[in-house]
């Protein structure tokens, strides 16, 4: 699992131009999954079902994940729209994000080459103006103490900015603490150092 963060929409944005009479709107939004990309294109569909094309392409996972791609030129001439606005996605090293791009055609024909440069370039425009925020990847781990380590504990979770999700006081201190993952193995070798090895550590999941 690659432990190395990466950047995701802090918001949903759009941009909108109009070319030779035809109007396209570019919608952007941050979609954590597949079915989350499907049901935005969905929703963008619903909300222009009047429009004669709402094209779509979605990086639904990682930047570099081209399992959670998808695209569709809805109608539009093949190659003409999901593929420019997915190479717009795919070249903006973002993930979890899809975009939706609505054309209101009036009437002149802009050939294949105008489309794509139409469809792309809306895109384009859009991630100008899109902010980002670091999706960091996390995972959870289980901490077994003797009372006497929490002073330990806690100083190495301030240190590895992890922070105490639950803890259960019974005859040993049991915490559940969420670490970032590239941060584990250093953090679980400095408790085992500071310790003596008597905190024992466990991976709970890969959130």
């Amino acid at each position: 699992m690659n432990d190395q963060p990466y950047l995701i929409p802090a918001q949903a944005t759009q941009f909108e131009e109009e070319i030779k009479k035809s109007v396209f709107i570019t919608y952007l939004a941050h979609t954590p999954s597949v079915t989350a990309a499907k049901a935005f294109v969905q929703q963008v569909k619903a909300r222009h079902s009047d429009a004669r094309h709402n094209c779509w392409g979605f990086v639904a996972g990682r930047p570099e994940d081209t399992m959670r791609w998808g695209f569709s030129d809805d109608g539009e001439p093949s190659g003409t729209a999901g593929k420019p606005i997915l190479a717009q996605l795919a070249g903006s090293g973002v993930g979890e994000i899809s975009a939706v791009v609505t054309r209101y055609s009036g009437g002149i024909k802009l050939g294949t080459g105008g489309l794509v440069k139409a469809y792309g370039g809306g895109v384009q425009q859009a991630l100008k103006s899109l902010q980002t925020i670091e999706k960091k990847i996390t995972t959870k781990l289980r901490l077994e103490l003797d009372y006497g380590f929490v002073p330990i504990v806690k100083s190495l979770l301030d240190q590895f900015s992890a922070h105490e999700v639950g803890v259960d006081y019974t005859e040993l201190v049991t915490m559940v603490v969420e670490i970032e993952l590239r941060q584990v193995s250093d953090f679980t070798q400095a408790i085992v150092n500071r310790s003596g090895a008597k905190v024992i550590v466990t991976t709970l999941d890969k959130s």
